[in-house]
């Protein structure tokens, strides 16, 4: 029976892709999304993959959201935790708006999210948590004390959650993306691509998002067991941890 795999955030950019990536692998995909209407019923009519809107920093939304993917594909058996949000600004500027919104969506979306399914995960035997971060929660980066801050903390609840689960069948791991030619990224005015980001990457160019649905793949097949803690640096050589 086909593996069963819910990715947040999964109907645009990077999300997107993993979502198409799991599908044509042969996972029943289910994809999460919080605003954008449109481009959610976009993404379901192109692809089949059937898409639930709920906030994940909300706890009860995501409780009542995974129970509605289970009785609609049964029991998930991979969760990639990948919505996020920016809400840039130097720090002694920044509002607690800011910094609540950040923290929760990006952060507060991996306990929400992954407490759902964990225990389903345990009973039987099984399961691949595979969070996406980024690679200013390694490094840092002016302007987001609040991303940096979150993504950072899904690198440790990773390394946590993997030792307490490891010998149950269940492997826990975080893929740290670079710069990669998203929706995202593309609101970047493009001299400043060209002038100060794309130079600073070694192979000289913009990641794309099904680089990053390629890892995730790679991490989330069973035969992937003995992997699990670590974090999957995919940034052109930009950066390492």
């Amino acid at each position: 029976m086909a593996r069963v795999a819910l990715v947040t955030g999964g109907t645009r950019g990077i999300g997107a892709a993993i979502s198409k990536g799991l599908k044509a692998a042969g996972y029943k995909v289910a994809a999460t999304y919080g605003g954008n209407d449109a481009a959610a019923e976009k993404f379901k009519a192109e692809t089949g993959i059937p898409v639930y809107k709920w906030d994940v920093a909300s706890f009860d939304d995501c409780a009542a959201g995974v129970k509605k993917v289970e009785a609609d594909l049964g029991p998930v058996d991979v969760l990639v935790n990948n919505a996020g949000i920016t809400r840039d600004t130097a720090f002694h500027k920044m509002t607690l708006e800011q910094w609540n919104a950040v923290i929760n969506t990006n952060l507060g979306s991996l306990f929400n999210m992954t407490r759902q399914v964990i225990e389903g995960m345990r009973s039987r035997k099984f399961g691949r948590i595979i969070s996406i971060s980024s690679i200013n929660g390694q490094k840092g980066q002016f302007g987001q004390v609040n991303y940096s801050a979150a993504k950072a903390g899904d690198i440790g609840f990773t390394k946590a959650l993997a030792l307490e689960n490891a010998k149950g069948g269940i492997t826990v791991n975080v893929i740290a993306p670079g710069y990669i030619n998203t929706e995202m990224v593309q609101a970047v005015p493009k001299d400043v691509l060209e002038k100060n980001v794309i130079p600073q990457i070694p192979v000289s160019r913009l990641g794309e998002p099904e680089e990053i649905a390629r890892a995730v793949l790679f991490l989330a097949a069973d035969d992937a067991g003995f992997i699990t803690g670590s974090t999957l640096t995919i940034n052109g050589g930009q950066y390492h941890a």
